[in-house]
């Protein structure tokens, strides 16, 4: 890739400017990105140790895990560094590269929801043949298939914007790379690239959004045929996290995306990006897995043996 303007870096102008504002920020940022870290790979950890947990829904959680600690870590750790050292400086391969990056493990998250949505509809729906159908070869090829359409995404979205050529200013209103602040300075026609992102994006959303409103339809449709109440209390209190989470990845990322340029605010874009980059990562853990009775039961099996271990070695 070469931009034909000559631009060679970015500055990332960030979330604030107030120089009091920079150390709580970090603090707050490091925090998240702590909790994260700590959330996501926790959560792989305890289902690779955990044969209980080697089932298709803890498979796909595993693996939503895994795109979460990867999108977090292609932003949240340069945010971080702008407000602890003041470098704001993104030269023009790595603002690319971390643009590709976050794109396709949005994209693949973005699948793994509408993924896991399928299996909580065959687990609900048709429980007497939800090993026959939720096997491991299916599995393993829906993950494959969102990893395929993320990062083929990805390429499409990057060779889309970093074609055009950047000559109003190389000062990029936004704490990373994204595609509408990146589209604003562009001296190019870009309305080709908007419509790619709009058609591309939303053809992503719409058939994601889809596949989980059409299976919990039918999720809700057998729940309301249950006999026990308690099932049926259980059973709503799991889908209305889901679609909590759901609604808010889906809500900010159709807000900062597939709105007309003209129709953008630069505060309420950045609101809208922290929640979708940085704060979502953090919350998935909680919200699918730390709630959930079997991966508790996990973690305390996992504490119990390390302190067994701990207590045999002194």
């Amino acid at each position: 890739m070469e931009n034909s303007t000559g631009v060679t870096e970015f500055i990332l102008v960030g979330l604030t400017n107030d120089p009091e504002l920079q150390i709580p920020l970090f603090i707050i940022f490091l925090l998240i990105y702590l909790i994260t870290l700590v959330g996501n790979l926790g959560i792989i950890g305890l289902i690779l140790l955990d044969s209980r947990l080697h089932t298709p829904m803890y498979f796909f959680l595993s693996s939503l895990s895994l795109v979460d600690f990867g999108y977090s870590s292609a932003v949240t750790p340069k945010v971080m560094a702008g407000f602890l050292t003041g470098d704001k400086i993104m030269p023009y391969s790595a603002c690319a590269t971390q643009f590709f990056f976050f794109v396709a493990f949005i994209t693949v998250e973005s699948f793994l929801l509408a993924s896991m949505a399928y299996d909580r509809y065959a687990a609900v729906c048709d429980p007497l043949h939800y090993t026959t159908t939720m096997t491991a070869g299916v599995c393993a090829r829906l993950a494959t298939g969102s990893y395929v359409c993320g990062f083929l995404n990805a390429s499409i979205h990057t060779g889309n914007t970093f074609r055009l050529s950047f000559c109003r200013s190389h000062m990029v209103d936004h704490f990373f790379c994204d595609a509408p602040p990146l589209l604003a300075l562009s001296c190019s026609d870009n309305y080709i690239s908007e419509m790619v992102i709009f058609l591309v994006v939303g053809f992503n959303d719409f058939f994601s959004i889809l596949v989980i409103l059409i299976s919990y339809l039918f999720i809700f449709i057998a729940i309301l045929r249950m006999r026990s109440r308690d099932g049926r209390q259980k059973a709503f209190s799991t889908c209305a996290s889901h679609l909590t989470t759901v609604s808010v990845f889906y809500g900010t990322g159709i807000f900062t995306y597939l709105q007309p340029s003209s129709s953008h605010s630069v505060g309420t874009d950045k609101v809208a990006s922290v929640f979708y980059a940085i704060v979502i990562p953090m919350l998935n853990p909680l919200v699918y897995s730390l709630r959930n009775k079997e991966v508790k039961s996990a973690f305390k099996k996992t504490v119990g043996k390390a302190r067994s271990s701990i207590g045999f070695i002194f």
